[in-house]
Formats: structure tokens, C-alpha cells, sequence
């Protein structure tokens, strides 16, 4: 039975006998009544004001009845609760939007500003008026279009979740005149910045006529510190071939009150924020202050991380630029190694908390003999230890090279107890350089204790590949994600993540993309083919092989992130 949560609301019965047909009254709290007439099954049509938008097709309302309010002598009297929360009337937290349908299907919804103000205008889209977009079939997207997050399922198995897909609506919910929109870039650098920045200017600017687009310089403290960039198409220009991001940017800054001070002090009604996890959670709160103070602003995000440890999506953008500009490091630190007798080559790669960019740059090289990430824990004596297969592989082939994650291996290094203490402005967690730590211990060891010569050569390329410019395949994945986020928000959608899931772009609520971290399954097929590649050791001793046994009956089952123990998340279905 296709069905939808309730909304808050009191059904009271217009009769109370027996016949088969009855009809209600739903007093909402804003005071607008909805008639319901049912016949066995409830049937009903909610305002999207009732915090259910556009979702015609689901048809049967599911609730539970709280017995405070009792049948009385005058008639039937029941309070309906959600089984979700999915109600507005609790302003300082975001409820799931959950659409639940036939065959286990269930729809993750994002906010949308119709939620929780009444009775705004629409107006015609105006790209079915533009020339460019004339010849497109269907352009617009149906209401009822969305993208599932797993595409291996069993034959009895559920639908599962679902999200809505992006794109283009026909009717919008901002007059293009009325929109004043800014940009803020939030954290660390990542290739494609400046394309992300340059597709939302040109999209708002060519596709829906805004002609008013603010860059908040320095990161969230810009919206209160800084003075603001005025941004059109031509400021945009050219600046996707370079990197970093001209609006500048910073970590920390964060203060929600000062913000929406100034988003509603200067007029802004859409807001549109690239950064990572901490960037997205900090906007998450953006969106709960401006939805409490009742402001028709949409805030849209975009999903940055270079260590592509943001989950649900298929991939972050600017990955495919770092693991392709990895292959300079490796590829050097590979020349190096086999020039000289007992040659190593150690090059360090971005992953704090995910070994993605190193286990990716890893089986595109070929010419790595071991990556350590943070997923995988290793040691470094005794039987099965890295320095054993070191010492075997320099004596195999006389050079090696290693890739490590900068996440790998904190839990080795001496003073990992006061680092793990320490934090950055994001609420990182402060990283001893394993790099360095790893290179001294690995020529100590074969210096003082085998006496065995070795020439070891530490590259650390973090820094060169952050700031290039994106490549050919990051570019197209940066316009699609600025255009998608620029559509939803337009159509009056807000509290969204735009993201790639399963080749599709979609809205994302951003509690789903906060929730946690994307990380490289060391069960998965894709790190045993990295395994096979390199032929290093799990570094796993008898007593963890013996607790991870029970990972063998999750291989048959399907993932979290839908690939049924295969890829994982990332490689992409485009």
C-alpha cells in the first residue's frame, strides 16, 4: 500500500457510526482545514504547506493514535502522530521527509521552502522559453522521478531508498529579478573550486536571468567579517583554469546567528555553499535558523572533499584530478627507487579518516608494492610486519615503492596519544606526518638492526595536487553538480546536498550526508584486487583474521552503498 506519514494534526470525525464511509476534518496548527473522506482506507490530498510536497501519487496516510485523546459521548476524537516526527512543529531540527511505497520503497525527500511558509507564487520556468534548451525532450523533470541508492538488489529483496532526482522544474518558486544569491567555499582547497563557483554564476546568470550573485570572501566568517565579490559571468570567465578558489577561503568561522544576520541584512535568498562534511554540517544549521525564522531562503550545497569521504554519492568532485596528478608522485618516486641499488620510493597522498586517493592511485600505477591506508591497520616487526616485506621485496627485485595515506598508521607513532587531543579550526583531528615518522623507523631498522644499505627517497606532493586546476573529467562533474544545485534551489528546494548517485544527479538531505563517513572496505572485492596487485601482505595477525570471519557471510549481502561487496562507492556509472 503506497503510503506517507502524517502530519501533526487532530482527525475529528463528522459522524461516529458505523457506515463505511466517513469523513474527517484535519485541523492542521496553522488552522486550515483539510476535508478527508475515506472508505476503508484513508484518503487524502495534504498541502504542501502540511510538509509534504508535490507527491500525488502516494495516496494512503500511515499514523498512530496517541489514546490521551479518547473516544467521547459525543463523538470520536484522535490525535494522529507521526511515526517519523515528520512535522513542523518542532522548528529547531529537521524532520526526515520519508515517503514510503509499494515493494519496500522508500523516498529520502529534501525540505522545501513550501514547507513551512504558505501560499507562495510559482512562475513559468523561464528555460522553456530559451533557445538552448528548445530542442530537449522531456527537459523538465516529473515530480515523481527519483534515483535509488542501491541498483544491485535481490529478487525478493525491497526497493530501498530512493532520492529526488535533480533537475530543472516547470514551475519555479523565485521571480529571476528577485533573486539575490551569494557563494561561500568553506575548508581545504580541492581542484575544481572555481569551476563550481563559475557554472553557478553562469547558470543562474544564462539559464534563469539572476543578475545579482555575491562571492562571500574567506569562508563562512566572510558572511560577517569580509567584505562581499560581486560575480557575473564575465568575473567568472576564465577562472575554472586555475585552481584554488577566487573567493578565497578558511576553516572555522562558524557563527549561525551572525550569519543569517547577514544573509537576511543584505537580502539574499539563495545561498549556495561548497565544502566537505564539516562545511555541510555547518549549513545544515544555516537551514534549521533560516527555516525557525520563517525566511523564504533556499541554501543549497555542494559536495567538496578531495579525500572523497563524503558518503552516499558516488564520488566527491576534484577526485579524479588528485589520483590522476598522484601518478606524477608515484611515478617519480618509482624512477628514483629503480636508479639505485635497494631503492625505495615512499610517496605520502591525501586521506586523513579514507585511503580512497592512495588505494586509486595504487591500481592505476602498477608500479606500487604496498599502500597502507587508514582502513587497514598494519605493524611494523615481526613475522608478516612491513618491514619483513620490505626486506623480501628489495631482495626480489632490488626497489620498491610504498604510498601511504596521511591517516595511516596514527596509531603507531609515539606521540599519537597528545595528537589525538588536538584539533584544527574544522574539528579535524591534528595528524602527526607519518610520512616522515614512517621513513626515519624504516631506515633505522635497516641501518642499526639487519646492517642492510638502502636509499629511500619521501615525496610529499599534498600540497601540488590541492591547488592544480581540475581536469577534463572534474570539469563536466562540477558543471553538472553547480547546474543541478542551481535548478533545485530555483524550484524552491532547500536543506539539499547536490550529489552523483548511481550516474544520477540528485537532492540529498543533508542529514544523510553528515551522518558519517565514506571509507574503503577492506572486505570489498576492490581493495583484494589491490592486494592482488601488489602482492603485500593484509598485515592482519591470526587473532584479527579470526574476528573477521564474520565479514565473509556480509560479502553475499548487499552494502550499505548498494554494490553488493563490489566496487564500493566509487567507481563511477556514468
Amino acid at each position: 500500500m503506497d503510503s506517507v506519514i502524517a502530519p501533526l494534526c487532530l482527525f475529528i470525525p463528522l459522524n461516529c457510526n458505523n457506515n463505511k464511509e466517513k469523513s474527517y476534518y484535519c485541523y492542521y496548527k496553522s488552522n486550515r482545514i483539510l476535508n478527508i473522506s475515506t472508505k476503508n482506507k484513508i484518503r487524502f490530498s495534504v498541502p504542501s504547506r502540511a510538509g509534504i510536497f508535490n507527491l500525488k501519487k502516494f495516496t494512503a496516510v500511515s499514523f498512530r493514535y496517541d489514546h490521551r485523546y479518547r473516544r467521547g459521548s459525543s463523538g470520536c476524537l484522535r490525535r494522529a502522530v507521526m511515526d517519523s516526527s515528520n512535522s513542523a512543529s518542532s522548528p529547531d531540527m529537521q524532520k526526515p521527509k520519508i515517503v514510503t511505497g509499494p515493494g519496500g520503497y522508500v523516498l529520502e525527500d529534501v525540505p522545501h521552502l513550501s514547507d513551512y511558509i504558505p501560499d507562495l507564487p510559482t512562475y513559468p520556468n523561464p528555460l522553456q522559453d530559451n533557445p538552448a534548451y528548445s530542442v530537449v525532450k522531456q527537459y523538465f523533470v516529473h515530480v515523481d522521478d527519483t534515483v535509488p541508492q542501491k541498483i544491485v538488489v535481490h529478487k525478493d529483496g525491497p526497493r530501498g531508498v530512493h532520492f529526488r532526482r535533480a533537475g530543472p522544474r516547470q514551475r519555479v518558486y523565485f521571480d529571476s529579478d528577485e533573486v539575490h544569491a551569494c557563494i561561500v567555499t568553506c575548508g581545504g582547497l580541492c581542484p575544481g573550486l572555481n569551476t563550481v563557483i563559475r557554472e553557478i554564476v553562469c547558470g543562474l546568470y544564462h539559464m534563469y536571468g539572476v543578475k545579482k550573485v555575491l562571492g562571500i570572501d574567506g569562508g563562512y566568517r566572510g558572511f560577517y567579517a569580509k567584505n562581499t565579490v560581486h560575480l557575473d559571468p564575465k568575473v567568472v570567465n576564465d577562472i575554472h583554469k586555475r585552481g584554488g578558489t577566487i573567493l578565497g577561503t578558511s576553516r572555522g568561522g562558524h557563527d549561525t546567528s551572525k550569519i543569517v544576520d547577514s544573509i537576511q541584512d543584505r537580502g539574499i535568498n539563495q545561498v549556495y555553499i561548497i565544502g566537505g562534511d564539516g562545511t555541510q554540517k555547518g549549513a545544515a544549521v544555516i537551514f534549521e535558523e533560516i527555516r525557525r525564522r520563517g525566511l523564504k531562503v533556499s541554501v543549497a550545497g555542494i559536495p567538496k572533499t578531495i579525500d572523497n569521504d563524503i558518503p552516499v554519492i558516488d564520488k566527491s568532485f576534484g577526485f579524479d584530478t588528485a589520483v590522476e596528478e598522484a601518478q606524477r608522485a608515484i611515478n617519480a618516486a618509482h624512477v628514483e627507487s629503480d636508479s639505485i641499488e635497494n631503492g625505495i620510493g615512499l610517496v605520502k597522498l591525501m586521506g586523513r579518516y579514507s585511503g580512497f586517493i592512495a588505494m586509486y592511485a595504487t591500481l592505476a600505477s602498477r608500479d606500487v608494492d604496498c599502500c597502507l591506508i587508514p582502513e587497514s591497520p598494519f605493524y611494523l616487526e615481526g613475522p608478516g610486519g612491513l618491514f619483513e616485506y620490505i626486506e623480501k621485496r628489495l631482495k626480489e627485485n632490488g626497489h620498491m615503492v610504498i604510498v601511504i595515506a596521511e591517516g595511516a598508521g596514527q596509531e603507531l607513532l609515539s606521540e599519537s596519544i597528545q595528537s589525538m587531543t588536538l584539533k584544527d579550526a574544522s574539528g579535524n583531528k591534528l595528524l602527526q606526518d607519518v610520512g616522515l615518522w614512517i621513513s626515519q623507523r624504516i631506515k633505522d631498522y635497516f641501518s642499526k638492526q639487519r646492517k642492510m644499505p638502502i636509499n629511500l627517497k619521501y615525496i610529499d606532493p599534498t600540497y601540488m595536487i590541492r591547488a592544480i586546476p581540475s581536469n577534463a573529467s572534474d570539469n563536466v562533474y562540477c558543471t553538472l553538480l553547480a547546474q543541478s544545485a542551481v535548478h533545485g534551489a530555483m524550484a524552491g528546494y532547500t536543506g539539499f546536498t547536490s550529489g552523483l548517485v548511481n550516474g544520477r544527479q540528485t537532492y540529498i538531505p543533508f542529514y544523510r550526508i553528515i551522518e558519517k563517513r565514506n571509507s574503503v572496505v577492506v572486505t570489498d572485492r576492490m581493495w583484494a584486487r589491490l592486494l592482488s596487485s601488489t602482492n603485500q601482505p593484509s598485515f592482519l595477525c591470526l587473532k584479527d583474521s579470526i574476528e573477521d570471519t564474520g565479514d565473509e557471510e556480509q560479502s553475499n549481502q548487499l552494502l550499505e552503498n548498494g554494490h553488493c561487496g563490489e566496487e564500493g562507492s566509487l567507481i563511477s556509472k556514468r
